[in-house]
C-alpha cells in the first residue's frame, strides 16, 4: 500500500537495489529557511556534497499527491520559488496533503518517516526541533522528537536549534531513549556556535564509529532514531554569548506578537538573522553543507 504514495528517482532506486550508501535530505529549509535563489542554490550544493563524498543525495518533498524521494533540478527551483507558500508538512500532515495533492516541504519529523518508507537511514539536516522555551506552560514540543522516538533514521545535526531550550530536550530523548553522540566532541553543539553547556550521552571519533554505533542500535532491535550532533566549523561559528542576547530579543519579540505552534521556530530564525544582519543565515549553511559531507561519511560506512 505505501508504494502507491511513494515516488522514489531512478537513482535512487537504483542506489537501494545495489545497497550503495544514500543521504536523505529535507525541503522545509528550501521553502521557509532562505529566499530564492539562495535556496535552491545551497539545495543543490547540498545535493554536489552529499555525491562528491560518495553518497547519493535524495532530497524529500511532497508534490502532487506523492512522497518525493530525490527531486529534479526544476522540482527543487520550483519549491525555492514558491518558498513559504509551500505547505510545512509535519507527520500529522501527510494523510491531509497527499489525499488534496497539496505540495508539501518536509520538515525533519516527516522526512524521517518518508526515509524509513523508502529503506533511507541517514538524514542530514541543520538542526532538529525540540522543546520550546517555556513549554511548561505551552506544551509546544516539536514532532520531530517523537519520530526520532520511534524511527529507524540517524538524523545528522548541528545539534538542537538553539532558539529552543537545550536542556528540556535532552531530558526528552533520554526519556524517549533517543542516544545524541558527538561527533568528535562531549560537548552539545548550540546551532551557531561549537559550545553549550550541555553534554551528550557519548563522544566519537570517526565516520565509521558512529555507523558501528548505528548498526548495533538496530541489529539489537532497539528502534527509534539517532541522533548525531556535528560542531558547526569554527571559522564559521558565531558568538555564543552574543546569541544567546539575541535569541533572547527574538524570544520576547515571538510573545510580544503572540507567534505560537508551526510558526514559532520559522518567525524566531528569522528575527535572529534580522539581528545579525544576515550571519546566523550564512552560519546555517555552512553548518549544513557540514552535516551533509558528515552524513556521507557516514553512510559510505554503513
Amino acid at each position: 500500500m505505501i508504494s502507491e504514495y511513494l515516488d522514489i528517482k531512478s537513482d535512487i532506486k537504483n542506489a537501494l537495489a545495489e545497497k550503495r550508501p544514500i543521504v536523505a535530505l529535507e525541503s522545509t529549509i528550501i521553502c521557509h529557511g532562505m529566499p530564492f535563489p539562495q535556496n535552491m542554490e545551497t539545495a543543490l550544493k547540498v545535493e554536489e556534497i552529499v555525491r562528491s563524498h560518495g553518497a547519493v543525495p535524495a532530497t524529500i518533498a511532497i508534490l502532487n499527491g506523492k512522497l518525493k524521494v530525490g527531486l529534479s533540478k526544476d522540482e527543487i527551483e520550483y519549491l525555492g520559488k514558491k518558498g513559504n507558500k509551500i505547505v510545512k508538512a509535519s507527520r500529522r500532515d501527510l494523510p491531509y496533503l497527499i489525499s488534496k495533492k497539496v505540495d508539501g516541504a518536509t520538515t525533519v519529523a516527516s522526512t524521517m518517516i518518508v526515509a524509513h518508507m523508502a529503506g533511507i537511514k541517514i538524514f542530514a539536516t541543520g538542526g532538529i526541533g525540540g522543546v520550546h522555551r517555556g513549554a511548561e506552560r505551552s506544551f509546544d514540543i516539536s514532532a520531530d522528537l517523537q519520530e526520532l522516538a520511534k524511527t529507524n533514521v540517524a538524523v545528522v545535526c548541528a545539534g538542537i536549534k538553539s532558539v529552543l531550550d537545550l536542556g528540556l530536550t535532552l531530558e526528552y530523548l533520554e526519556t524517549n531513549g533517543v542516544p545524541v553522540i558527538g561527533y568528535q566532541t562531549k560537548e552539545l553543539p548550540a546551532f551557531y556556535s561549537q559550545n553549550s553547556g550541555f553534554e551528550v550521552d557519548y563522544r566519537l571519533d570517526s565516520p565509521k564509529e558512529i555507523a558501528t554505533f548505528i548498526k548495533t542500535k538496530w541489529q539489537m532491535n532497539l528502534t527509534g532514531g539517532i541522533v548525531v550532533t556535528n560542531p558547526i566549523p569554527i571559522k564559521y561559528e558565531l558568538d555564543h554569548y552574543l546569541m544567546t542576547k539575541t535569541i533572547n530579543t527574538a524570544i520576547l519579540e515571538a510573545e510580544k506578537n503572540k507567534i505560537k505552534g508551526k510558526e514559532s521556530t520559522p518567525f524566531l530564525l528569522a528575527k535572529v538573522k534580522e539581528l545579525t544582519a544576515g550571519k546566523s543565515l550564512d552560519a546555517n549553511i555552512q553548518l549544513v553543507y557540514n552535516n551533509a559531507k558528515l552524513a556521507a561519511e557516514i553512510a559510505m560506512n554503513m
